[in-house]
């Protein structure tokens, strides 16, 4: 095998070398942005009694998020164009990882105040923006370190890295300042001072796996020889749209489909949690330990989906992973206690690795060479065009659900809306034509 990208690193007999480990890597440090700060601890620090009322505090954060998509929505896509024009990848993905650390660590001053309540939600917006004008040029690096023949693989074994990153991340979280096995003056709960360091652990360790990549991958030569002035960047990405739509309307639907789906994807692990507190009964600390198990269990389909990705195509491996997330999604919802989450919920992690994996690789064998950050900024833009399709259904499911069953039985059928939307996503894909295999 060898490298065939010509902004690639050197070529290698095996695809599993030190650019990949280095690429991968960075995934492992933002396990801590996305499953620590982002998903399952800080916000649930945020929008706990200790910032007052809980729906207020949930509203606050909702509304800084919302703002925080709508910039994510309009700028992603021209600051991928702008970095591939420039042969800026990687210098954009170490200056947007040093900001988003310092974001974090600036959650430190979030005490557990009212008044402090929108300078978290502020900084938690940050973070998600942040990093995904870093993840960006993260998922068009891909292309350099791979082949069409490989990229199946290598974009699982970073699905995989990033997983037990967080599983790693959320166990040192949990045993060291949630319920630490050892006392120690950063375990203090005063002034919830255990649950601030740990903006400062995930700064750390978000940075301190980044560097293989800083010092390893080199930077991408640039993508044309004349610059893109800011104030065009808009009107080459509508004659991108334009383009596609005539030249390659097989990459454009895949575009808006699988932005349904990954919308899907997004909410399960964003309302796991709530779900497993407000209809299971988990307890905080049962819902990082099954966050943990979660996250080994996910790697392992995201590993095993990068594998059956390079043999039987993409396609194929979305359309299972699809179909296994409703079959278990719908275990879910007809489980009556803990035991049948634990169940449920695990497969519905087994099936979302191999399908965020696999939608990636699937969009970097159809990316002409060169135009990796543009087209991936769109990726990321048409997932965040629909990024209220799974909470609206999610809620108007409970709305509908709440006058016809007993007080505190609603949320259940939260789920039925996620469900609504991956089986949507996947009817969009079906009559998408595959990407053509590749041979080694």
């Amino acid at each position: 095998m060898s490298i065939i990208r010509p902004d690639s690193p050197p070529a290698s007999d095996k695809w599993l070398n030190k650019y990949t480990w280095a690429w991968a890597s960075w995934d492992w440090g933002q396990a801590a942005i996305n499953a620590v700060m982002i998903t399952f601890v800080f916000t649930v620090y945020l929008t706990s009694e200790l910032f007052g009322d809980k729906d207020h505090a949930s509203l606050v954060l909702s509304q800084a998020l919302t703002v925080g998509g709508l910039a994510i929505a309009l700028l992603v896509p021209v600051t991928g164009m702008r970095a591939d024009a420039a042969g800026r990848r990687k210098l954009w993905i170490v200056v947007n990882t040093l900001i988003l650390v310092v974001i974090c660590a600036a959650c430190f001053f979030v005490y557990p105040d009212p008044k402090f309540l929108w300078l978290g939600a502020i900084l938690i917006a940050l973070m998600s923006v942040v990093s995904e004008f870093a993840g960006v040029n993260y998922n068009a690096v891909l292309n350099q370190i791979s082949t069409k023949a490989t990229v199946g693989k290598v974009s699982g074994f970073g699905w995989g890295m990033g997983y037990v990153g967080g599983i790693l991340a959320l166990a040192l979280v949990l045993f060291g300042f949630v319920e630490p096995i050892v006392q120690w003056p950063g375990a203090s709960t005063d002034g919830s001072l255990n649950l601030r360091l740990i903006a400062i652990f995930s700064a750390a360790w978000c940075l301190m796996f980044a560097l293989p990549l800083f010092f390893i991958i080199p930077e991408a030569p640039p993508a044309i020889s004349a610059k893109i002035p800011l104030k065009d960047s808009y009107k080459v990405l509508f004659a991108t749209i334009k383009n596609l739509w005539s030249s390659d309307r097989n990459l454009l639907f895949f575009l808006c489909s699988s932005a349904v789906f990954r919308d899907g994807l997004a909410a399960i692990f964003t309302f796991g949690g709530v779900i497993a507190t407000g209809t299971f009964g988990f307890s905080t600390s049962e819902v990082i330990i099954f966050a943990i198990v979660g996250n080994l269990v996910a790697a392992a389909g995201a590993v095993l989906g990068g594998r059956l990705d390079d043999v039987l195509g993409p396609k194929m491996v979305i359309c299972g992973s699809l179909i296994g997330l409703l079959i278990a999604g719908a275990g879910v919802f007809l489980s009556p206690g803990a035991s049948g989450f634990w169940i449920f919920g695990l497969l519905l992690c087994l099936f979302v690795g191999p399908a965020q994996a696999a939608s990636r690789s699937y969009l970097a064998r159809l990316i002409p060479a060169g135009r990796e950050g543009e087209l991936f900024g769109l990726y990321a833009t048409t997932g965040r065009a629909v990024s209220f399709l799974a909470p609206a259904l999610f809620g108007l499911s409970i709305a509908i659900a709440t006058p016809l069953v007993a007080a505190g039985g609603a949320q259940r059928y939260g789920i039925l809306g996620i469900l609504v939307v991956l089986a949507l996503g996947l009817l969009l894909l079906l009559p998408i034509r595959a990407p053509r295999k590749v041979k080694d």
